[in-house]
């Protein structure tokens, strides 16, 4: 018996797409690089700083350059966190149905507190969250399964009765790993070069509402 709904934040519960990319092309002016379109961006959103400084620069995570560049990038970030970033349409109703249903629901994300902890309470949740888990909450991220049962420890429910929804491959593999039963959001910030279908999800859902058929 399901008993509570936990979700990843970015590409699943909020579009931040258009604050990450404002940030990642402000520190592109910076280096005399051209900016990126929005079409580059979004695919990789779910992927952090570090995918979103890789696309930019064509670097990998290995390269020296690229821990000095994603401390600049957050620092852009930090400027316009919240000035474009958006509920996901449905994600209203869907939060609302879970309530009626008498289910907890909860986040976790890889975004870290400096972030989550001002940007969470300004979205228009119909209700706040049981429950936010952050990427240096528990001082692992996601695939680790640590945040997860972090989040169900907190809340008093076993994994065993939690969903967890993502748009990654990471949210999935937490997921799993801590016992969760996942669901894939096919609306989220998924690339073409992703193999979704390969992630083993326990079900895929192209829609908010579709989560509350399912339940």
């Amino acid at each position: 018996m399901i008993k509570a709904v936990l979700f990843d934040l970015d590409g699943t519960l909020a579009d931040t797409a258009r604050d990450l990319g404002a940030a990642l092309n402000r520190l592109l002016r910076e280096e005399g690089l051209p900016p990126q379109p929005y079409e580059a961006i979004r695919p990789i959103a779910s992927h952090g700083a570090r995918g979103l400084v890789g696309l930019g620069f064509g670097i990998d995570r290995d390269d020296t350059r690229m821990e000095p560049l994603r401390l600049r990038f957050l620092d852009h970030y930090e400027q316009s966190f919240a000035d474009e970033t958006v509920l996901f349409k449905g994600i209203d109703p869907l939060i609302r149905g879970l309530a009626e249903r008498g289910l907890a629901w909860g986040i976790i994300t890889n975004k870290p507190m400096r972030f989550t902890d001002r940007l969470v309470p300004t979205l228009p949740f119909p209700l706040p969250p049981a429950i936010v888990v952050s990427g240096d909450t528990v001082g692992v991220a996601k695939p680790d399964p640590r945040p997860m049962l972090h989040a169900t420890d907190a809340i008093g429910i076993d994994p065993g009765q939690c969903l967890y929804v993502g748009d990654a491959e990471r949210d999935i593999q937490a997921g799993r790993a801590a016992g969760m039963r996942t669901v894939l959001a096919r609306w989220g910030y998924i690339a073409d070069t992703d193999r979704p279908d390969a992630w083993q999800a326990d079900l895929a859902i192209d829609q908010p509402e579709d989560l509350l058929n399912y339940l």
